[in-house]
């Protein structure tokens, strides 16, 4: 069973949709008790840090979240998901992410601004998620800053920067693009997540 956590981002129900079309079961989330007895979790995310982040502190599911994390269980955060992975955000300055992976995120450097649109994802290193170099749909703002190399897993080119495209420590995931708007290969990479 894979959770899927609702805090009113704007790609939530796009992520089920794609999770019922590779039939892989799952549960909408939307309160800590939801969270009880799934075997992955799925942090969505098309939105702003702070109102996102802030939902999570107020509904407990913060508190359901790292909890989550800290039995090692398989966790996926989508684009603003992956970026409350981190500790914070220039989007939101003072506003805690969940701190789970070490880095900062940052406005891209990089124009067009914001980066939207089919990019080449490309591995660093063997990762559950993704084994060859791979389009995706992008559509963000911002980006993430890696303080430890090892947790990053794959990038993608916009100008002359690296985009922090795919992460992972251990069973915790993020991608930066949208899976759910990826065609065969988000579905691919879904398919992938449900069976890590």
């Amino acid at each position: 069973m894979i959770g899927v956590i609702d805090y009113g981002a704007g790609n939530m129900q796009s992520v089920v949709n794609a999770l019922e079309h590779i039939g892989a079961p799952h549960r909408v989330c939307r309160a800590p008790h939801d969270v009880q007895g799934v075997e992955r979790l799925i942090l969505p995310g098309v939105g702003h840090f702070g109102p996102a982040a802030s939902h999570l502190e107020r509904t407990g599911l913060r508190g359901a979240i790292l909890d989550f994390a800290a039995c090692a269980r398989p966790m996926l955060g989508i684009c603003l998901g992956l970026q409350l992975l981190f500790e914070s955000s220039e989007e939101s300055p003072g506003t805690p992410g969940l701190g789970l992976l070490p880095g900062a995120v940052v406005r891209l450097r990089t124009r067009p601004c914001p980066h939207m649109g089919w990019n080449r994802v490309r591995p660093l290193r063997p990762c559950a998620l993704l084994r060859e170099p791979t389009d995706f749909y992008f559509a963000h703002s911002f980006m993430a800053l890696i303080r430890e190399a090892e947790d990053l897993a794959a990038v993608a080119q916009q100008e002359d920067w690296e985009i922090a495209a795919v992460v992972q420590r251990g069973a915790l995931h993020g991608v930066q693009f949208h899976p759910e708007k990826s065609s065969d290969a988000g579905l691919a990479l879904l398919r992938s997540f449900a069976a890590c």
